[in-house]
Order: C-alpha cells, then structure tokens, then sequence
C-alpha cells in the first residue's frame, strides 16, 4: 500500500486538472489526475504535498481541509490517497511530468477521462454534497 497526498486545486470558481503523460502501466497512462505525490517519512500530509506540487508544477496553493481519504487496488499496486482542498491564485502552465492540463467547472469534471482512484473525488467535487465556497 502506497501512500499518497494528491490536490484539488482551485483557481477561482473552477478545478485544475492535470493529465499524465505515458506510464509504466497503460491503465494511468494519458487519464487525467488530481495532482499530488508519495508522502516522505516524517513528512505530514499537507508538507508533502505542497512540496510535491511545487516540484511538479511550479505552483503555491493554499491548502485547505482534506476532502476524502480513497483506497484504491490497482492490478500491480495499491494506494491511500488523502485529497485536500486547495487554493492558488495563477498557474503559470508548467508541467513537468503531466502532458495537458484543463481548467474545469466542478459540473464539468466527469467529462474527462480520469484514473480510477480519483472517481470518488470527482464525483463528490461534481456533485452537490462538496461546498466550493470554502
């Protein structure tokens, strides 16, 4: 099981969504993600993951309160992944290790094509029980 910390960023009323590029296993590969990364030992959850966003990403957010903790088994890994809520003025379009990105309304996300373990959270963030005011 591994665990990870992953970012539903907000930029004004909308979500930054971040597609990867081609991965080990096709199953992730080109489906869009929540961004974020694995937690460094000794590292809480909200360092990690701004750190991860900053080496990814370029980007400061605010982070907010967690949104959903998912388990998710994969046919060759397993992972808990601890989604926070967070905020950021610009995103300045650097990617590094994803190939596209969008910028979305909650309504607007289950258009895309997103890697299993982020479903729930799409989902919740689609639906009505998420308050985007926060």
């Amino acid at each position: 099981m591994i665990e990870v910390v992953a970012a539903a960023i907000f930029l004004k009323e909308k979500i930054l969504c971040f597609q990867r590029g081609k991965g080990k296993y096709d199953y992730i590969s080109f489906k869009y993600e929540f961004p974020g990364g694995k937690i460094k030992p000794g590292e809480n959850h909200k360092d990690a993951l701004r750190r991860e966003l900053l080496e990814e990403l370029e980007i400061e957010v605010t982070v907010n309160d967690k949104i959903i903790t998912v388990e998710h088994a994969y046919p060759n890994f397993e992972i808990k992944m601890h989604c926070f809520h967070c905020e950021t003025e610009a995103f300045n379009g650097q990617l590094k290790e994803h190939v596209n990105y969008k910028l979305l309304r909650p309504s607007e996300l289950p258009l895309l094509d997103w890697i299993e373990a982020d479903r729930p959270i799409v989902e919740m963030l689609a639906g009505e029980r998420f308050d985007t005011s926060r």
